[in-house]
C-alpha cells in the first residue's frame, strides 16, 4: 500500500510563491509517476504536472514557466514549487502517485492553495 503526505499550501498574494511537498510512503517503484493535480471551486480535478523517475516532467499549458516539479527519488518525494501565483491558481492540490502496473491511481489528502489578488 501506498500513502501519500502533503504539506505547504497556505495563502498568499497575488505574483507570490508557494512550495509543496509530497512524501510518499510503502513499496515505491521506479516506473510510478508522481504528481500534482488541483480541483477549483465548480471545476474538475485537472492534471497540474507530474514527474516520471527518469526527471521526464509534463505541465499543463496554464503553469508552464510560473511551476516547477522536482522530485527525489532517494527521499519518495515531489515537489512543486509555484511562482508567479495568481487567483485563478486557487484550488485544493492533491499529490498523485499513477502505478502502470496493475493499474492504480493513490492520492493525497489536498492542500489548500488560496492566492488573493
Amino acid at each position: 500500500q501506498v500513502q501519500l503526505v502533503e504539506s505547504g499550501g497556505g495563502l498568499v498574494q497575488a505574483g507570490g510563491s508557494l512550495r509543496l511537498s509530497c512524501a510518499a510512503s510503502g513499496s515505491i517503484f521506479s516506473s510510478d509517476v508522481m504528481g500534482w493535480y488541483r480541483r477549483a471551486p465548480g471545476k474538475q480535478r485537472e492534471l497540474v504536472a507530474s514527474c516520471a523517475s527518469s526527471g521526464k516532467t509534463n505541465y499543463a499549458d496554464s503553469v508552464k514557466g510560473r511551476f516547477t516539479i522536482s522530485r527525489d527519488n532517494a527521499k519518495n518525494t515531489v515537489y512543486l514549487q509555484m511562482d508567479s501565483l495568481q487567483p485563478e491558481d486557487t484550488a485544493v492540490y492533491y499529490c498523485n502517485l499513477r502505478r502502470f502496473t496493475p493499474y492504480k491511481d493513490y492520492w493525497g489528502q489536498g492542500t489548500q492553495v488560496t492566492v488573493s489578488s
